[in-house]
């Protein structure tokens, strides 16, 4: 579906993700995962070159360098198994490590009949049967444990560090999150991959699991994490995460429907999931933009307007006076 959004030649069997705008390699590597600009140069050394240029003056001041941010697809062949992300606190101790890894999901499309996603656990679990279901590995009773969610295109989820998930088969999805790659694993059996070894990032499962939000996810609760289809009339741009998800992301759904959307300066990626428009930047010369683009919109291409019949997604870094 990711090739099938871009207009690309399926790329294969084992490429379910694609990361976009990355300053960040996958945990373990020496550089997988790091995006590169047209140019070739890779963006982290771009943005460490001209931070200002890139970020603005103000999340400079108070981020660094830093974009705060990492942007995926998604589009799992089979089910994600159930994983956590540590919070910022846990990856501070434990991993001497600024971000956790809060994420939020944009649901942009569906080939099954059925499409879910899960997260949190219905009860309260204690961390005595939390540690019996990863030794064992019964994996029916760790997803039977969880809180089974529909989903459409148009739903929005925030997932907050700690809380347990997994990603359904057959759901293209664009992803915000911290810029770090930590995942807990607490299920991989029949699974390619080797849980025992990679499951853990190195600290042992009685520390590892430590991470997890054993507390019942209510559905008051899980309401207060999402945003639905009931607003997708509410105006050419919409925001699209609850009040939580600000210290950590920002994102809009933007939709000029034949006219045009003025788009303040502010580093940001646009991902182009229908239509075509054109994005005219206050410095820089316009972009024609497609269904399947991605675009890094830099703070020192100053406003512009977005025209056309086009419907994208805006990610954002949080916003440096918040």
């Amino acid at each position: 579906m990711i090739a099938e959004l871009r207009g690309l030649a399926e790329a294969g069997p084992f490429t379910p993700e694609d990361w976009v705008g990355s300053t960040v390699a996958r945990f373990g590597s020496d550089g997988a995962g790091l995006s590169r600009l047209t140019d070739g140069r890779l963006l982290r050394d771009a943005i460490a070159e001209r931070p200002q240029a890139y970020l603005g003056q103000a999340h400079v001041a108070r981020f660094g360098a830093d974009p705060q941010l990492l942007v995926k697809l998604l589009n799992p062949g089979q089910r994600i198994p159930v994983h956590a992300h540590p919070g910022r606190e846990f990856a501070r101790r434990h991993l001497g490590l600024a971000h956790g890894k809060t994420e939020a999901w944009i649901m942009v499309g569906t080939s099954v009949p059925r499409p879910l996603v899960y997260l949190g656990f219905r009860q309260a679990v204690t961390v005595e049967r939390l540690h019996a279901w990863v030794r064992s590995q019964d994996s029916a009773a760790i997803l039977d444990a969880l809180n089974p969610i529909p989903v459409e295109p148009g739903d929005a989820i925030l997932v907050p560090a700690g809380a347990p998930h997994a990603i359904g088969a057959g759901i293209l999805l664009v992803e915000l999150q911290e810029p770090a790659d930590l995942s807990v694993l607490m299920e991989w059996r029949d699974l390619d991959v080797d849980g025992e070894r990679d499951g853990h990032l190195g600290l042992g499962f009685e520390v590892a699991l430590g991470c997890v939000d054993r507390t019942a996810f209510t559905p008051d609760r899980l309401e207060s994490l999402r945003r639905g289809r009931a607003e997708e009339n509410a105006g050419p741009v919409r925001p699209l995460f609850p009040a939580a998800a600000a210290p950590f992301f920002r994102a809009e759904r933007i939709r000029p429907a034949g006219g045009e959307v003025r788009i303040e300066c502010q580093y940001s990626i646009l991902v182009v999931v229908d239509g075509r428009g054109r994005l005219n930047p206050s410095s820089g010369p316009p972009l024609e933009l497609g269904r399947g683009d991605t675009i890094l919109v830099p703070h020192g291409a100053g406003d512009s307007l977005l025209t056309g019949s086009i419907d994208c997604i805006r990610c954002m870094p949080p916003q440096a006076g918040a």
